[in-house]
């Protein structure tokens, strides 16, 4: 669709006076063109950046939905026996979107007036380029995962478990739509992960564009949807990459309820120490498996089998640890 610059002459001069449209690539023009149509910047940026969050989270959680729901895939499940009902994923649906708007959205909604409070540019043509783009998400998937990793840890505490993070556990198989499966106070701590970097990296340096944060943004939800899926495929990222984290890390996290409390990266966990029972699980896992390289693939998935119901009961066990230490005033449970 091209754009019609002189459908809305007043509006387009005045947010756009210097810029030719003739210089710019066609998302560029579409993206003038949103900002012309809504008329408001705050409503346009507004409606865009939830639109995304939702197209994104749902869309990337679909091919999901599918995967489970296809006998094949189950050789690359992570843990086969625990596959989602439809009730399942429908009430997870549900709890997610209140979350969506009744926190999401507000957080949303404000992000735009914040953001050009510390100069970042919105509504401004043409966009930043990869090579600009790229250091600045780094930095942002690099900032959440710390942030994260601390501040997990302090939902695994007392009080924080049993009142607020108990609810994102009630998987110990997860499944992608329950990314963002949480209460609405976890869901805006752990938010906070992923918006402050962006605003912290504008204030000192005023020079960022919102479209470098939505390219953020879609890939924070690909990693999320993905690392909560279940599933590890010989092509998973962290096949590839080492310190990605990416299901097989995550799923290990909701089964044994302890270790790998970071998102993105392995390294705050093995610099900290808190992977060293999922450590010493893939060591029992290796180990076993060469102790039985002739045997069949029923007694093979009958062993792992038993050493994932082993991690789960110490899990349980370390739960119910916590969720009793909660209701101390006052008192905490150490997790490692």
């Amino acid at each position: 669709m091209a754009f019609n610059a002189t459908a809305m002459p007043n509006l387009y001069d005045e947010m756009y006076p210097t810029t030719d449209l003739g210089s710019l690539s066609f998302l560029e023009q579409q993206w003038v063109h949103w900002y012309v149509m809504i008329g408001n910047p705050i409503i346009a940026t507004g409606l865009m950046s939830f639109l995304l969050h939702e197209i994104v989270y749902f869309g990337r959680s679909i091919p999901w939905i599918i995967i489970d729901n296809m006998p094949y895939f189950r050789q690359w499940k992570l843990q086969p026996k625990k596959i989602p009902t439809a009730a399942e994923q429908w009430e997870c649906t549900k709890t997610v979107l209140f979350s969506h708007f009744t926190i999401e959205l507000p957080l949303i909604w404000l992000f735009h007036p914040t953001a050009e409070a510390l100069g970042m540019s919105t509504y401004q043509v043409p966009f930043p380029s990869l090579k600009t783009m790229a250091p600045q998400v780094f930095l942002f998937f690099f900032f959440e995962d710390f942030f994260h990793f601390l501040a997990h840890q302090a939902l695994h505490t007392g009080p924080l478990y049993k009142h607020i993070h108990k609810i994102h556990h009630k998987y110990s198989a997860p499944f992608g739509l329950a990314a963002e499966y949480a209460h609405p106070a976890e869901v805006f701590i752990l938010g906070a992960g992923t918006i402050l970097g962006p605003l912290i990296y504008c204030y000192f340096t005023a020079n960022l564009h919102i479209v470098t944060v939505y390219l953020w943004i879609v890939l924070r939800l690909f990693q999320a949807v993905d690392a909560h899926s279940g599933y590890d495929f010989p092509w998973s990222l962290h096949n590839i990459v080492p310190f990605w984290s990416g299901a097989e890390h995550h799923d290990f996290h909701h089964m044994a309820f302890t270790n790998n409390f970071s998102t993105s990266f392995r390294w705050w966990d093995r610099i900290f120490g808190t992977d060293d029972k999922y450590r010493e699980y893939r060591a029992r896992v290796k180990a076993a498996k060469k102790a039985m390289k002739n045997a069949s693939k029923e007694d093979v998935k009958k062993m792992e089998e038993d050493l994932m119901n082993q991690v789960e009961a110490e899990g349980i066990k370390a739960e119910a640890e916590a969720e009793a230490r909660g209701m101390g005033a006052g008192k905490t449970v150490k997790v490692q």
